[in-house]
């Protein structure tokens, strides 16, 4: 089954972008056929890390979106991956809401998950209460509680949102802390994690031995997790 993977969460920073790259990673790792569109016009992480893979998409415009569910129509088995920007919820939601696109997905027996990816504090609690009751059964959803923006989810812990969400069979899945300098140094050469697993020691902002190593398990981590929601 093509599986659409929308990476979301509103909230600027709380690590959308870093999801979809590790998600990117995991499917060229895995030999998974993907495509990547990215709706971040101007900083956007899936062109810039994984620019082989991706297209730029436009969310103010409806025939730049349709090339997301006709993608995943025109190629059986591939998985679409889309980096949603922040701000970018309204627009999305208006395109699906007026096209179609969840009874289109469904009559064309396409997989359609909502990643949203939470950081610890209140807002990302209550952006998912407004998806939750705005689309409740209508959607797949996986929860990434991303420990990269906070390492306790006590508010979400607390809120029934929890329960709610495994009620409408949600996935959650937590995204284990990467030491920060490694991502700096990452991000500084708009590397691929693979890539920089392999760029020389030698070079500038290359990752020593064992910070290749701390990438590699960190990798492993969550492609565990990964695992476990079935992409």
């Amino acid at each position: 089954m093509t599986n659409i993977h929308l990476i979301g969460g509103e909230k600027g920073g709380v690590g959308k972008s870093l999801v979809a790259r590790v998600l990117a990673q995991y499917f060229i790792d895995k030999a998974i056929p993907f495509m990547g569109f990215d709706t971040d016009r101007s900083h956007g992480s899936l062109l810039r890390f994984y620019h082989e893979f991706a297209s730029s998409v436009d969310v103010d415009d409806y025939g730049s979106l349709d090339t997301i569910v006709e993608a995943a129509a025109e190629n059986p088995g591939l998985r679409i991956l889309v980096d949603l920007a922040a701000q970018t919820h309204a627009p999305m939601v208006k395109w699906m809401d007026e096209s179609g696109v969840l009874e289109t997905v469904q009559e064309l027996g396409l997989n359609l998950a909502y990643w949203h990816v939470m950081d610890s504090g209140k807002d990302s609690t209550d952006l998912l209460k407004k998806v939750l009751d705005q689309f409740g059964s209508r959607l797949n959803y996986v929860l990434v509680l991303n420990q990269v923006r906070g390492e306790t989810f006590d508010i979400f812990e607390k809120s029934g949102l929890k329960d709610q969400a495994l009620g409408l069979n949600a996935k959650i899945i937590t995204l284990r802390k990467l030491h920060e300098p490694v991502i700096t140094k990452i991000d500084a050469v708009s590397s691929s994690f693979w890539a920089a697993q392999n760029r020389s020691p030698h070079e500038p902002n290359g990752l020593g031995l064992l910070e290749r190593q701390r990438v590699k398990v960190w990798l492993r981590n969550v492609y565990d997790q990964l695992d476990t929601v079935g992409v």
